[in-house]
Formats: structure tokens, C-alpha cells, sequence
């Protein structure tokens, strides 16, 4: 298996659990319906079977509706571990070193809980001489684009990565999260990066994780530009496709 055949297969894997997608129709249980299934069920019922609910069409419905959800979700699964398999291939990382983690206290103040970014690289775990120096040279440029403190830059030892297919949601739990993320990553001398694979993120979600000092980055099929980018989506750098 050539490396691409190996990336597509880690992409892949994740989204064949949809085909084999089944609603479960407000049931309980681990297994949905099959349509057959379905069919009785819905045949079954008296004011369903009477108001026509019993078709087809309302199986392929809702397996249609309950299928996306899990089809964005496993995309972004499958983009969380291309990326992190990306960073231990191309800058000699074991699986440890690209990992991060850390704890924060519940509610309780007795116990903890494990919080999980998509990846990570710290300068000193590169190896390679030439892979050192370009990962070098592109943490300068992402502190200059920040604009941090020369103090907070000469302390900064890497960065940590979340992975995301697309940000299509503006649920502001999941942005303070992020934002409480960013936080703990600079307490750990790691800047925060967010990997946008799709161009679907609403501006004013651009600008509160800029306010936060996330460093947004936004995949692209074209060459490397610095043009400035639709008001939608300014201060997303881009990054080009390797060729």
C-alpha cells in the first residue's frame, strides 16, 4: 500500500459506518430498523398506517436525516486521524508525541476530567535536522501572524492542532470549549491551532477565536496566497495542497 492508498484507507474507514446507518425511531437499543423492520412497525400502528407514514419514502427520510449527521461526523473523524498521522509521517513523531491531553477538575473538586486535542508537535520531539528547521521557520511566521508578545515567543516550545471537516454549527458551548482550549494550550507554552478542512465557518466565528488567539488555517486546492479572503472569512490563513 503506497502512503496515499494508506491516507485515503484512514479517511475512508470512518465513513463506511454510514452505509450501514438504520434509524431507530425513538427506540432504545443499539440496532435501528431495517425497512422491512420498519414497515411492520409503522404498519402496525393505527393512526400512522391511516395518515400514510407506513411508505417507504418516510424510511428513506429519516435514514437520509440521521445518515448526514453521522456522515459530517465521521469525515471528521477520519480528517482527525489523517491529520495526526500526517504530522508523526512528515516530521518523525512517535504516536505519544503527536497526542495531547490534559485534566481539569469536575464539579465535584475530587476527581478530573481528560480533555483531548487532535494533535500535537513540540519542537524539541522533531529529530530531523531539515524537518526542525521548516517547522521552525513556520511557528515564527504563525507567532508574527498572532502577534505575540516577544516574550510569550521566546517561550513557546510547539503547537496543538483541532481538527475540523467544517464549523457549521454556532452552538457557544463548543466555542467556549475551544476558547478554554487556547487557554490551556498557551499555559503549556503550545500555540493553538484550529485546521478547518472545508470553507464553512461563519465570520464572527473567524473573529472570537482570533479575539482568543487561535491560529486558523484553511485548506485550499490552490496555490499558497496571502490575498486577502472574503469578508466571511478573513484572518483565516490558507494552506495550500502539497504537490
Amino acid at each position: 500500500m503506497t502512503k496515499d492508498e494508506e491516507y485515503f484507507e484512514i479517511v475512508a474507514r470512518p465513513l463506511r459506518l454510514c452505509a450501514s446507518y438504520k434509524p431507530k425511531f425513538g427506540k432504545g437499543g443499539d440496532e435501528g430498523y431495517t425497512l422491512n423492520q420498519f414497515e411492520a412497525l409503522y404498519g402496525q400502528d393505527p393512526f400512522y398506517n391511516w395518515m400514510g407514514l407506513n411508505s417507504p419514502l418516510i424510511y428513506a427520510a429519516h435514514k437520509a436525516a440521521g445518515g448526514m449527521t453521522s456522515v459530517y461526523r465521521q469525515i471528521g473523524i477520519g480528517c482527525q486521524w489523517l491529520i495526526n498521522k500526517l504530522l508523526q509521517d512528515q516530521l518523525g513523531l512517535t504516536k505519544e508525541q503527536a497526542a495531547w491531553s490534559y485534566e481539569i477538575p469536575k464539579a465535584d473538586g475530587e476527581t478530573k476530567r481528560k480533555l483531548t486535542l487532535d494533535g500535537r508537535v513540540t519542537l524539541d520531539d522533531i529529530k530531523d535536522p531539515a524537518a526542525k528547521g521548516r517547522f521552525r521557520k513556520w511557528m515564527t511566521n504563525a507567532e508574527l501572524e498572532l502577534k505575540l508578545p516577544e516574550e510569550t515567543r521566546k517561550a513557546l516550545k510547539g503547537i496543538v492542532i483541532e481538527v475540523r471537516q467544517g464549523y457549521k454549527s454556532m452552538d457557544s458551548k463548543r466555542q467556549n470549549a475551544d476558547i478554554a482550549n487556547a487557554t490551556s494550550a498557551y499555559a503549556h507554552l503550545h500555540i493553538p491551532v484550529l485546521l478547518i478542512l472545508s470553507t464553512q465557518i461563519d465570520g464572527a466565528l473567524v473573529q472570537r477565536y482570533m479575539n482568543a488567539l487561535w491560529l486558523l488555517l484553511r485548506g485550499t486546492t490552490r496555490k499558497f496566497s496571502t490575498t486577502t479572503l472574503p469578508d466571511s472569512s478573513r484572518g483565516i490563513r490558507r494552506i495550500s495542497r502539497s504537490n
